[in-house]
């Protein structure tokens, strides 16, 4: 960083050397240097600092905005890739079977189990067919507003009871 622009003393105080100059017409000049960050910067720092604090708490939000993005991308590469992503859609369903069949489980243990299937099949098959008609398309925009809201609650639920 160049000495004429680097901070000194505390926060908020700006010192500009300007060189020497020469010849007949060297006026002086102010320059003037806010010392407040602006209403933007603050808000945007605010946002920055609250997003950094609870940024455990939010990761489902983070995975679904990522999802979206994804499937985006897939959808403009081509339509095939949601026949390639088929399979997400089936695969909670055998992960089931396999657990109830390895391990029985009764009550709510067995009621977890379910609704986690049912919720990785969703995002499954919403994953697929964003990836082939396109991520907004339809009720798929709502479809995936709605799996965020129940990723959402169902983590925040989850991370208070252990």
């Amino acid at each position: 960083m160049s000495s004429r622009t680097r901070t000194r003393g505390g926060a908020g105080v700006h010192t500009v050397r300007i060189p020497h100059q020469r010849g007949r017409r060297s006026q002086p000049f102010l320059i003037v240097v806010p010392d407040r960050p602006s209403l933007t910067r603050e808000a945007f720092g605010f946002l920055g600092r609250a997003l950094w604090r609870f940024r455990g708490a939010l990761a489902p939000t983070g995975f679904a905005l990522l999802a979206l993005v994804v499937t985006a991308l897939l959808h403009v590469l081509g339509w095939w890739s949601g026949l390639v992503l088929a399979p997400l859609a089936v695969a909670p369903a055998v992960w089931l079977g396999i657990m109830q069949r390895r391990r029985a489980a009764h009550g709510s243990v067995l009621a977890w189990r379910i609704g986690l299937a049912v919720l990785a099949m969703l995002t499954g098959s919403w994953a697929a067919l964003a990836a082939g008609f396109g991520p907004l398309a339809g009720p798929l925009g709502l479809v995936w507003l709605l799996g965020l809201i129940v990723a959402q609650t169902a983590w925040l639920i989850v991370r208070r009871t252990r």
